[in-house]
């Protein structure tokens, strides 16, 4: 699967609160939170479904892809969505190991895994 989704019983607030702290240990931050439904409906569409997107980053992981193979920006910042679906709160990023893969190369393909692993231990925390 190209993504990683899990369900959680708390709000989208809550989860939101809870993922930044536990990105932060792990020395991610959110460099900003995208409020999908509000962009669309300030832009006179209807659509009703809470969504975030939040693009985070940790500037020495970035450094470190970045200076292997520069088309791995066209994936950066890391997204991780939570919004809600049937009444449930998901959070979930697409995973930076099937990203990867369309860069096709192999020097990098360890640290997307190492990325991966420590942002799915931050929203496994989270939930």
């Amino acid at each position: 699967m190209f993504h990683y989704t899990v369900e959680t019983n708390k709000t989208m607030e809550e989860a939101i609160h809870s993922l930044e702290g536990s990105l932060k240990e792990e020395k991610f931050g959110v460099l900003w939170q995208f409020d999908i439904k509000d962009k669309l409906q300030e832009k006179g569409l209807d659509f009703n479904q809470n969504y975030m997107v939040l693009e985070v980053c940790n500037p020495h992981e970035a450094q470190r892809v970045l200076s292997k193979n520069l088309m791995v920006g066209y994936f950066l910042p890391c997204k991780i969505v939570v919004y809600e679906d049937a009444g449930k709160t998901k959070i979930g990023m697409p995973k930076p190991t099937a990203l990867i893969q369309m860069v096709n190369d192999e020097s990098i393909k360890e640290l997307a895994a190492d990325i991966e692993e420590r942002l799915i231990t931050c929203i496994d925390k989270s939930i």
